[in-house]
């Protein structure tokens, strides 16, 4: 059984409401003839951890990579805002978007920054650390009002405009806190199912208990990464399925119900490693990418005759965060301003940075071609 209903009486309605059973599931799963699945996930999991240790910079791809999982992530929840609106926002808080899509976006890679601080400081994968991640993840825009950093004390449904007529009605708000007691207790004991699996069912336990009134989609993707991460199967948490569950949005939601009805934990496991393998082996793929093109442009830099050692200190500045203005620069750098001024320009001239908009003053150049690769889906 992977749960019981409570009948709710809202208005002239009547509503069942999910209560989940506590992990693992009972029976225990029948995952054998999935091994081959698992095996294969563990393996594209272990090249990207590979990958990212490698790279002479893994924190510039972790930046970058971050930015385009909290574009993908939100744009699942209906933000408008791009990779692009996200970076002008970090800059100097401009956009073209909405301005609550891309403060939402913001937010959600501070509230991801937050919980790798965290553990890093040896902060355990519990409650109070998602809590934490929430209150920066609501901390301002459109989920300002909707109890940030706390568990829900109202009932909240999924889909439609009241719970009798939602696709999906969480536990009542009295049943909350016990859920996410015995859920933390599922992630913080030895289990003896892997790491990859044991993820993939705390992921349907989140979405299913729903604890907060807003931003249980993010947060429950977010607690995918941090998982593999707490579990030591990834040095860094660089795996991110927001772009994979978008692009399988139908099949996710009837997984996730085929789970609460019928018990059905098998059919999601093998979605859920799919998605794994293919995200690891994108990811690798994309930072390939990224290092040839910074290598591309670092060779067509040097064979300048002048001024190549300071035109690699500018662009090395945009290689670890694709959009500029020379006054940033200038602080980045050491630089002086007119130094920076005709390295952006002759940048420019090698079609390696573009002008941005048409401002006059404090004008913002990107690497373009740096965002394009992140932008590919």
């Amino acid at each position: 059984m992977t749960g019981t209903y409570e009948i709710l009486k809202t208005g002239k309605e009547t509503v069942k409401a999910f209560i989940p059973a506590p992990l693992p599931p009972e029976p225990p799963l029948a995952l054998l003839q999935h091994q081959h699945l698992l095996e294969r996930a563990t393996l594209a999991l272990g090249r990207l951890d590979s990958v990212a240790l490698l790279l002479p910079e893994p924190d510039v791809f972790l930046y970058a990579y971050v930015r385009r999982e909290a574009v993908y992530s939100s744009q699942i929840e209906g933000t408008q805002s791009s990779l692009s609106d996200l970076l002008l926002f970090e800059l100097e808080g401009l956009s073209g978007a909405l301005f609550d899509d891309v403060e939402e976006v913001s937010n959600y890679v501070g509230a991801l920054n937050h919980g790798v601080r965290r553990l890093k400081e040896g902060f355990p994968l519990c409650n109070r650390l998602l809590r934490e991640m929430h209150e920066i993840l609501l901390r301002s825009g459109r989920g300002e009002h909707k109890s940030p950093g706390q568990f829900r004390r109202s009932q909240n449904w999924i889909g439609g405009t009241r719970p009798g007529n939602a696709y999906f009605v969480p536990p009542p708000p009295q049943y909350v806190e016990q859920c996410m007691a015995d859920l933390e207790r599922f992630l913080n004991e030895d289990s003896s199912y892997p790491v990859l699996v044991k993820a993939a069912l705390a992921h349907v336990q989140f979405e299913s208990i729903h604890p907060f009134l807003d931003g249980n989609g993010r947060l429950g993707r977010l607690l995918i990464a941090f998982i593999l991460h707490h579990e030591q199967l990834l040095s860094r948490p660089l795996l991110y399925l927001s772009l994979y569950f978008k692009q399988h949005k139908a099949r996710y939601y009837e997984l996730l119900n085929q789970v609460r009805e019928r018990g059905e934990w098998e059919n999601w496991v093998v979605f859920f490693l799919e998605g794994v393998q293919r995200t690891a082996e994108d990811a690798v793929q994309m930072a390939g990418r990224l290092l040839e093109l910074f290598e591309e442009d670092r060779k067509r830099i040097r064979a300048e005759k002048y001024g190549s050692s300071s035109l690699l200190h500018i662009f090395n500045s945009f290689c670890k965060r694709p959009v500029g203005t020379a006054s940033e620069l200038v602080k980045s750098t050491g630089l002086s301003f007119p130094t920076v001024s005709k390295g952006i320009k002759k940048l420019c001239d090698l079609g390696i940075l573009r002008e941005e908009g048409a401002r006059k003053r404090n004008k913002i150049f990107a690497y373009q071609r740096y965002i394009s690769i992140l932008n590919e889906e």
